[in-house]
């Protein structure tokens, strides 16, 4: 699909209940909303938590030397499962609690990996309440890409610099992901309106300082940017690969066009098949339609509640696409260099 799409919505049948509480009442009737503290206490946070611990050892255990690169190389990753633990404590998937939750959250986004958990949360929360619209969504902002023909006609600066060629430019500029993630956060706690800004702040400099301190100890300044470096530009392709299969690529929503919650959510989101591996380096996250349908489910039940949404939304007729992890990304970059289009063609704008 091109991300230029207009979401033509099926009609709803004429039934009691919406089509979504229908399928509500099926998944919580299969016990899929139930929390799972074993799953998170006992396996993901603590497994979580020893990778952590582990790739800053083999940190301080390797010493100065060059092969603190492939121990840069792994906290990329481990960094990038913080960030989807922290992830699924900011839907409430782990705790009933919302005080658990955030404090969890804090401690997991703003000291684990220096990522503003407050401006993310709130970031995140309205892209899930209108995922893919172009005035709503802020993930479809054009701040450095653009994500439709609309925007590429009327860009400015970096978007209309970049766009032409973004299709191409794209994997790359997710080596800045990881910095944009810690300067955004940063920059959040200048923003009154920020919720606990100074708990935040007091955590993000914690951070940072740990981060910098370990480097500097352990490795000469030049070794220790270049460690900087391989381990924040690893984190943020990491991270924007995890994210890039969910909603690029899907169909765009524009002005008031708001489909129903099921379609909105449906329509505007893409899984990616795979097994138990692909389940644990997406966190999840390649069951975006059922995410996006029910972002409190905790991940492990996911799989299951595809099954049950697969087959509502054919009884429906309502469009559920499915596809590889590779098929995926070919379809984000085929949509954004669509969308870049008119900055190919410069007598067009």
């Amino acid at each position: 699909m091109n991300s230029s799409q207009t979401v033509r919505p099926p009609p709803v049948r004429e039934e009691s209940g919406s089509d979504f509480a229908r399928l509500s009442r099926k998944i919580q009737e299969a016990g899929l909303m139930a929390r799972r503290p074993g799953y998170y206490d006992a396996l993901r946070i603590a497994a979580v938590t020893a990778l952590y611990a582990a790739g800053w050892t083999a940190f301080f255990l390797i010493g100065d030397s060059w092969w603190t690169l492939p121990a840069a190389a792994f906290l990329a990753f481990v960094f990038g499962q913080v960030a989807l633990l922290a992830h699924d404590l900011a839907h409430r998937q782990v705790f009933r609690l919302r005080k658990a939750s955030e404090v969890s959250g804090r401690i997991a986004g703003n000291l684990g990996i220096g990522m503003g958990y407050g401006w993310w949360q709130d970031k995140h929360t309205r892209h899930h309440a209108n995922p893919n619209h172009e005035d709503l969504d802020p993930d479809l902002d054009a701040d450095i890409l653009v994500w439709t023909q609309d925007q590429a006609r009327t860009a400015r600066g970096l978007p209309r610099l970049l766009g032409r060629s973004q299709g191409f430019l794209f994997f790359p500029l997710l080596t800045l992901e990881g910095f944009n993630l810690h300067v955004s956060g940063v920059r959040s706690l200048f923003d009154r309106s920020l919720k606990h800004r100074v708990g935040e702040g007091v955590l993000l400099a914690a951070h940072f300082a740990a981060y910098l301190a370990a480097l500097l100890l352990v490795l000469p300044p030049g070794k220790a940017v270049v460690f900087l470096l391989v381990h924040q530009c690893l984190f943020g392709v990491y991270l924007g690969s995890i994210f890039a299969p969910n909603h690029k690529g899907m169909p765009v929503l524009r002005g008031d066009e708001r489909p129903d919650f099921l379609r909105r959510q449906v329509l505007t989101s893409r899984d990616v098949r795979g097994g138990r591996f692909t389940d644990i380096v997406l966190g999840g996250l390649n069951y975006q339609i059922e995410h996006h349908l029910f972002p409190s489910m905790p991940s492990p039940h996911l799989r299951r509640a595809q099954i049950i949404v697969r087959g509502y939304c054919q009884e429906l007729g309502v469009s559920y696409l499915e596809t590889s992890l590779v098929a995926s990304y070919r379809q984000t970059l085929a949509s954004l260099h669509a969308a870049g289009a008119p900055l190919r063609a410069p007598q067009t704008i």
